[in-house]
């Protein structure tokens, strides 16, 4: 059975470059792209408009922001190597700088893809030769507590995406050889490292670490994944321009839209604060576009 979602909402020419991150928050949609600036956009509208624009944020532009689970912390990546920390101020809404990543890890190359811990306290990193970081944020220092290799010291595979799970006990990561590696952060062992093909999700039991089958159908390289709250869908965009949903139970593809022929860099799930669920897409045509599903108020 099909699932139908209605576009609600573009914001054209949202950015003056190609997006290529958005993050979320229970209020927000905040987005970077190939310009030195973050815009955070109110979801609490139904015309989602701008709220905030961080000015030279990142002087050469951003390619990754992320946000924690409680929506209190955020982080972006710069093409200039700079890994910046954001706050929000819950009484206004304003977001502001509460530091940055500095040291050794502070040059490019060194830092690619982030994810937040839910609480905001931990933040995962990638990196050009294929190690993933984490660091302790929440402390004054905020330094690198653990650092794991996917390879040989200095030759694994370009680091394209990271996640922190919500328990916070395992970090994962995905490669641009296609090898997906998941790490338990207690013990720093590795417990799983897979190898998937251009334009296929793989999908795998995390309790028994079996591969249990592969969701098909975008014609080009898949660049962002976001699951719903709930877990029963995927979010899947594409360099085809297409965005798809998925229903994990099924196996199957419910729902796609390809309302540009331009490539989707980023697409989330919005937390589900409605009855209906809502997701936001952004890439090389510089706008946001919001859809909400069909039924439901």
């Amino acid at each position: 059975m099909s699932k139908q979602y209605l576009t609600t909402h573009t914001v054209d020419d949202a950015h003056i470059t190609d997006i290529f991150s958005l993050a979320t928050t229970p209020k927000a949609v905040l987005s970077a792209g190939g310009s030195s600036t973050i815009h955070i956009h109110d979801t609490t509208d139904p015309a989602f408009p701008l709220k905030q624009s961080i000015s030279n944020a990142h002087k050469v532009g951003c390619h990754h922001i992320c946000t924690s689970r409680n929506g209190k912390v955020a982080a972006s990546a710069g093409f200039g190597g700079d890994v910046k920390l954001w706050k929000l101020d819950v009484d206004t809404g304003e977001w502001s700088s509460s530091g940055e990543i500095t040291g050794p890890s502070a040059k490019p190359g060194e830092v690619w893809a982030l994810a937040l811990s839910e609480d905001g306290s931990y933040l995962a990193s990638t990196t050009n030769d294929g190690r993933i970081n984490v660091w302790d944020i929440a402390d004054d220092g905020k330094p690198k507590i653990q650092e794991y290799e996917t390879g040989s010291a200095g030759s694994g595979s370009f680091g394209m995406s990271v996640d922190l799970s919500r328990d916070g006990k395992y970090t994962a990561s995905g490669h641009q050889n296609g090898a997906v590696y998941i790490f338990n952060n207690n013990t720093g062992r590795i417990l799983l490292a897979a190898a998937g093909d251009v334009g296929i999700i793989a999908l795998y039991d995390m309790k028994h670490g079996e591969h249990i089958g592969n969701l098909t159908g975008h014609s080009s390289w898949i660049t962002s994944l976001d699951w719903s709250d709930t877990g029963e869908y995927l979010l899947s965009g594409s360099m085809d321009g297409k965005v798809k949903v998925w229903s994990v139970e099924r196996n199957a593809c419910v729902a796609t839209h390809s309302e540009t022929d331009k490539a989707l860099w980023a697409v989330r799930w919005l937390p589900k604060t409605f009855k209906s669920e809502m997701f936001c897409t952004a890439g090389a045509n510089r706008s946001i576009s919001f859809y909400r599903e069909a039924t439901g108020a």
